[in-house]
């Protein structure tokens, strides 16, 4: 679902000194279950989206990354390429390489534009295919279309015949491609249309326990990979009387993480090959903290906590502050405009650290996107907030009609961090 990329500008590199890696092969097991093995021993994925916080994620117990674009290989993280990062970490990444969508304006009718993707497919592989990071090829991303039961024929089509471009090239990685949710009948379609396919990734979030046994219900009997899952997505979730939907709490979200992991990937789910938590890093959709593992000034919040507990079954040595509970009257509410209002926090940090507060008040995101697509912050509203301290707040509604939000972040002072919010709405028919 999640990120938009539209072009690819390759470095000219070459990774000929890493011709020693071995291939990433998927092989069944003495169980019985297909696994994927790297350097001659099995790989299961412990895997996130994203391309920042390495170290953390290595430190959590996580092997392995997942890309949207190829662009991301060589932006730098803590001073490094991406590349030479997970080299040194010991990082598998499966390389996104970001196929055009019709809904972006890619027409699959187009000779020109088609054969142009075929040559940047090509180039990919070609310059990054001998890196010893390599894990999988990650071939597209939602290319049925965020609301799409089948997906245009035409699209499975090329993307065999991508497939096929690749493995032309490159033997020694599987290649998956990604889709959301487990609809039947895209399934079907992927299985006629697109035989040249390894591995099949599935973007799921409230029903991440079911995606073994709705692909097998479907026909599937090649492994999958659950790409992405994380908190219940702002289309599953209950909505305030005018539309806002209720973002789940730091609480639930750290649990639902926990659970997709250990039941999606791990529990009687059949031939999965691992699973990638997402976002490992920060993004705006829908709110500034519905999906992000991270807050945007770098701590960690507690589903990343969750994660280290679900791959190494051990907490952190620094844990994350515990948001209990968000109480406050205008939540859930329509409020007059200028009306003075409060909310209060029950919190406790298991370390014992001093912690620091941070109050906002922002409007209701009205940029909202579908897939993933790229979104605009919405503004905030500090003159909106007449007193705050540790627990609580006391705050006057904007002016304006419409509907906000009040976050609250708390942080430890150590790289953890907490937040949760709530909607409230303002206008005159309390």
């Amino acid at each position: 679902m999640r990120f938009r990329r539209f072009h690819l500008l390759l470095p000219i590199i070459s990774f000929s000194a890493f011709l020693h890696a071995g291939p990433v092969t998927i092989e069944q097991s003495d169980a019985g279950q297909l696994q994927l093995m790297k350097d001659g021993q099995p790989f299961f994925i412990k895997g996130a989206g994203g391309n920042t916080h390495l170290k953390v994620l290595k430190e959590s117990g996580g092997n392995s990354i997942r890309t949207w674009g190829v662009e991301a290989l060589e932006e730098k993280v803590d001073g490094k390429t991406l590349l030479q990062r997970c080299e040194e970490l010991g990082l598998g990444i499966s390389v996104g390489i970001w196929i055009g969508h019709q809904r972006h304006g890619f027409d699959y009718g187009d000779t020109e534009m088609v054969e142009k993707q075929r040559d940047m497919v090509r180039k990919t592989i070609e310059t990054y295919k001998d890196h010893p990071s390599i894990l999988t090829w990650g071939l597209g991303n939602e290319m049925e279309g965020p609301m799409e039961t089948t997906g245009d024929p035409a699209v499975w089509r090329e993307l065999n015949e991508l497939a096929g471009i690749i493995k032309s090239i490159d033997t020694d990685h599987p290649v998956m491609t990604v889709i959301a949710g487990t609809s039947a009948g895209k399934v079907k379609s992927i299985i006629e249309l697109y035989p040249n396919i390894d591995i099949l990734g599935v973007n799921v979030y409230g029903g991440a326990a079911s995606v073994g046994a709705s692909l097998k219900s479907a026909g599937w009997t090649k492994p999958f990979v659950l790409s992405e899952f994380g908190p219940r997505g702002h289309w599953e979730v209950a909505k305030t009387p005018w539309g806002a939907p209720i973002e789940p709490t730091s609480r639930e979200k750290a649990a639902s993480y926990y659970a997709s992991h250990e039941l999606g990937a791990e529990g009687d789910a059949g031939d999965c090959l691992g699973s990638y938590c997402f976002v490992w890093g920060q993004k705006q959709e829908t709110t500034s903290t519905w999906y992000g593992m991270f807050l945007p000034t770098g701590e960690k919040l507690p589903v990343v906590d969750a994660m280290c507990r679900a791959w190494t079954e051990a907490w952190p040595a620094n844990r994350c502050p515990k948001l209990v509970s968000l109480k406050s009257s205008a939540k859930g509410a329509v409020v007059a405009p200028g009306q003075l209002c409060a909310a209060t926090i029950d919190i406790a940090d298991p370390d014992g650290h001093p912690l620091s507060y941070d109050w906002q008040i922002t409007a209701e995101s009205t940029d909202t996107k579908v897939g993933g697509d790229k979104e605009s912050v919405p503004p905030s509203y500090p003159d909106c907030i007449v007193y705050q301290d540790a627990h609580q707040i006391a705050f006057k509604a904007p002016e304006k009609p419409g509907a906000y939000r009040v976050f609250i972040f708390v942080r430890d002072g150590q790289g953890g961090a907490s937040a949760d919010n709530f909607c409230f709405r303002v206008g005159t028919d309390q």
